[in-house]
This record gives structure tokens, C-alpha cells and sequence, in this order.
């Protein structure tokens, strides 16, 4: 069955409309880049276009590419494009018509795959969701700077546990912590750390990256300094769906999966920490200050304004 898609454009604008209150502009085309350019026009030109451009045909997609400036290319940055224009490719239809071998000798094999979606041959696949991370990090500078070891445990182990939640969400398991700690580096003897960390076999258990962290931070924490910052970054990640543990790895603890649920249920239920490892403060005394922290309007719904109507 054939799909009008200028009316399935209309259909989307519509259902957005209603629903957002947004207008929005849609734009189609047989490659990634093409539909990119093909929604760059449908907001260029709304009054003409109706904020719906199809580029399926290659009368209509010559004729934007024409126009359209290399700068507005979907992947072509604003340095990228001087490079080009000082080439000759000032139009996105240059770009298209350019020797790819050429593209690829100069710049990278994304220039040609790029050149090669413009003419209307696909390269990029189109994803339905948001590509899973390849590194978790959980960092933050102290409100006040930390001389003991106590409050690097402290801190460590609260940047792990926010690690692990995170990494939780995304489905995921890590195999490899890094932790790091370091001074101001307008001080007078500056000192920064950090150490590698690996698991035998991949986990999203809080416990177990604490007690990493906390083993690592002993390796590298050194008494004299006073430290402004630390950070967790989790790194190796394999799906949880589906993983096959190894056979000759140490028994993973009992019940951990459906711990670690309860837990961030919990904390997703009634507010971040309110259930925590012991080693975890209540309030931490070296927490970021946030005395001018913005509100958050769009992403908090006890923070929007209330206009009372006499």
C-alpha cells in the first residue's frame, strides 16, 4: 500500500499540535541526511511549504540542493564548511557532485558518507531510540574542599551509587570503574589521581562498585591536600537482557536484580537517597553549593508559575 506522505506529514503536524500545543516542522526523504535537509526546508520556507517537504524525487531534491548552503548540512560544522567552501563547495549540490574518493583522502569517511546520502544512496541507519552509552560518569567539584580520607569515601561512594542508578536505567552492565580525585590546579602543589578498576564479570549492583571505588580511592589517596574534586566514570558495558554470566566467575550475590529494583523504585518514588548505603551522608557537607541554581520550569512541575485569576 502506497503512503501519501505529504498527508501523512499534514497528519503528524496535526497530532503534535494538539497534543504539545507545538508546531513543528516535517520533512522526508529516502536517506537520513536528505530528510534532514528536507525538514531544514519545511521550516525555512513554512509559508510556502505548509511546514511539510518531501524530497522523493530527484527534481525536487536537486533543486534544494542547489540552494541550500553547505553550513546547513546535517553533520557539516561550521568549521568543516570553510574547509569546503575554500574547496569550492559552497552549495550542499557541490558537496553531492564532489569525487568521493577524494572526500575521504581529505577529510573522513563521514564527508563521503555524507556526499553519498545527498545523491540518495543510504549510509546511516535511522534509530528509534537513543544509542545506548558507552561510559557513565557521575563527577562533581566540592562546595568546600575535603582533607580527609573520610569525606573522599564519602563522596566516592555517593558518585557511585548515582553511577550505578544511571547505569541501571539504561539496562546496562559495567565491567570497569574508574575513580579519580584531584586538587584545585591553581594550587601551590597541585595533585590529581586516578585509577582503573575491573570487575571479573559485568554488574549494575551498587555494592559491588562501591566497594570497588572505595578500594581504589585507598590507592591513590594521598594526606596533605586539599581536594576539590572527584568523579566516578563506568565504563565496559554489555545488555543486561539476555547476558550469559560466566561459568567460573564468583557467585553473584543473591537476590541482587531484585534489590537493586526495589531500591531505585524507591528513590524514583519518594526522592533520590532515601534509601542509601550507610556510608552515603544524609546531607553532605562538601556537596556543590547551589545557592544561585536556576529554576527548573520545564522539567518540574512543583516549579511552574501559578497566575491566580481575580
Amino acid at each position: 500500500m502506497k503512503v501519501d506522505l505529504e498527508v501523512l506529514g499534514r497528519e503528524i503536524q496535526l497530532a503534535v499540535k494538539k497534543q504539545t500545543g507545538i508546531g513543528v516542522g516535517v520533512g522526508f526523504g529516502p536517506t537520513k541526511t536528505l530528510a534532514k535537509a528536507a525538514n531544514f526546508s519545511a521550516k525555512k520556507w513554512r509559508k510556502e511549504t505548509g511546514g511539510v517537504v518531501v524530497l522523493m524525487d530527484e527534481i525536487r531534491r536537486d533543486k534544494l540542493l542547489h540552494w541550500m548552503p553547505v553550513d546547513e548540512i546535517w553533520g557539516i560544522g561550521r568549521k568543516l564548511s570553510k574547509r569546503l567552501e575554500i574547496m569550492g563547495i559552497k552549495k550542499a549540490i557541490d558537496l553531492a557532485r564532489y569525487d568521493k574518493k577524494s572526500l575521504r583522502k581529505l577529510f573522513n569517511v563521514n564527508v563521503e558518507k555524507t556526499s553519498m546520502e545527498l545523491e540518495g544512496v543510504s549510509c546511516y541507519a535511522l534509530s528509534e531510540g537513543a544509542e545506548p552509552k558507552q561510559t557513565i560518569a557521575s563527577t562533581r567539584s566540592f562546595g568546600q574542599r575535603i582533607t580527609s580520607i573520610d569525606g573522599l569515601r564519602e563522596a566516592v561512594a555517593t558518585y557511585a551509587t548515582r553511577a550505578c542508578a544511571k547505569l541501571r536505567s539504561e539496562g546496562q552492565l559495567a565491567a570497569c570503574l574508574q575513580v579519580f580525585i584531584q586538587t584545585s590546579r591553581f594550587d601551590d602543589k597541585p595533585y590529581s589521581r586516578a585509577v582503573i578498576c575491573g570487575l571479573v564479570a559485568p554488574s549494575n549492583d551498587t555494592r559491588e562498585f562501591v566497594a570497588l571505588a572505595l578500594e581504589g580511592l585507598s590507592k591513590i589517596y594521598a594526606p596533605g591536600y586539599r581536594y576539590s574534586k572527584a568523579g566516578i566514570v563506568l565504563s565496559q558495558f554489555v545488555t543486561g537482557e539476555g547476558y550469559q554470566p560466566d561459568m567460573f566467575a564468583p557467585v553473584p550475590r543473591r537476590n541482587s536484580e531484585v534489590l537493586m529494583k526495589v531500591v531505585d523504585g524507591i528513590n524514583a518514588r519518594y526522592g533520590r537517597g532515601s534509601i542509601r548505603l550507610a556510608i552515603e551522608p544524609p546531607i553532605a557537607h562538601w556537596a556543590m553549593k547551589r545557592d544561585y541554581l536556576s529554576d527548573s520550569f520545564c522539567t518540574d512541575w512543583s516549579q511552574l508559575k501559578r497566575v491566580k485569576m481575580s
